[in-house]
């Protein structure tokens, strides 16, 4: 969990304030951490979403005795591994954090195995009527409120944070003509990843790398995205990665996040203990929900970003480089 500055610890609503207290136990921070993700597994495999079976299968494709120390592939997967994990990479105390309920977060197969049922089952809830597309119907109103402020479909488009690609496979899908590149700082997401695109027949560059330190030739790209990503990061990332974005970025290309809108009244009316749940699996929820996210794009050296809310729980901010 992160700890408030005295300041921003008075300016928090008793709520919040009392959630955080209760989460500083560690043995009702270990119980939220197990509900939650209870409840997310529940979720999914109530509505047909064989949460564990699917988690187990990829696992098993992996290699029957695949652990998160990479170790034990089968060939195929030793090969991904190899060519797409750089082991001089030194990970970010943030990134170690226990994200989603899982001790090593999201350096883990366990967590990579299990990215793409968990987001079916949260967004599922988004829209009543939708259930299981949800998260299908998510992604494409980021990219209906991204495409209206495009002047022009990109040629060359940064994925940051891409995770398994679920994100990439829909910029590619909205932008067939553009050259796709993923970032991605866990290796065992960017090896599902792979094992997607190469299910699905996708030619996608993916590299194994910070968001905030990409390695990615500067001035080179027409639009960066950031989907799902910045309410995993502690604020000083964030700033870091924005300043990435605007290296990478030609003459007047385009910054497009998409995350959850500490406004909407999802959260703002959010019940305690369901809110506690949330915050045990979401380290840096604080640090996001306080955030002036709007000023520190601009900060890094771009116009003062638009702000369209894109469903009931999220909102889109487009920005174009000075």
């Amino acid at each position: 969990m992160t700890v408030s500055t005295a300041s921003q610890t008075h300016s928090q609503p008793l709520s919040v304030r009392l959630v955080n207290s209760l989460l500083s136990l560690k043995p009702l921070y270990s119980w939220a951490k197990h509900q939650a993700r209870q409840r997310m597994i529940v979720r999914a495999e109530g509505m047909g979403v064989m949460w564990r079976d699917r988690s187990a299968a990829l696992k098993q494709e992996i290699g029957p005795q695949a652990l998160s120390t990479g170790a034990e592939l089968l060939p195929e997967w030793q090969e991904r591994w190899e060519r797409l994990n750089d082991p001089t990479i030194e990970y970010p105390e943030y990134f170690q954090s226990p994200f989603h309920a899982y001790d090593r977060g999201n350096l883990s197969w366990d967590a990579a195995t299990e990215v793409e049922v968990a987001a079916h089952a949260v967004h599922a809830t988004i829209w009543p009527e939708a259930g299981v597309d949800g998260d299908a119907q998510l992604r494409q109103s980021y990219h209906n409120a991204l495409m209206a402020q495009l002047p022009a479909p990109p040629t060359d488009v940064v994925d940051l944070g891409c995770s398994i690609g679920m994100s990439t496979f829909a910029l590619q899908d909205c932008f067939p003509s553009a050259n796709l590149t993923g970032v991605e700082l866990s290796p065992y997401f960017l090896a599902i990843a792979d094992y997607r695109a190469q299910q699905q027949q996708r030619n996608i560059c993916w590299r194994h790398a910070a968001a905030e330190a990409t390695s990615l030739p500067e001035v080179s790209y027409d639009l960066v995205s950031l989907c799902l990503v910045c309410h995993e990061l502690p604020q000083t990332a964030a700033r870091e990665i924005f300043a990435e974005a605007r290296r990478l970025l030609r003459p007047s290309g385009h910054l497009s996040i998409m995350d959850m809108n500490p406004q909407a009244d999802a959260y703002l009316k959010m019940p305690p203990y369901v809110f506690t749940l949330l915050k045990s699996t979401e380290p840096f929820l604080d640090d996001y929900f306080s955030f002036d996210i709007a000023s520190a794009i601009a900060e890094a050296g771009f116009e003062i970003p638009s702000q369209v809310d894109n469903s009931p729980r999220h909102r889109t901010l487009v920005a174009r480089a000075r």
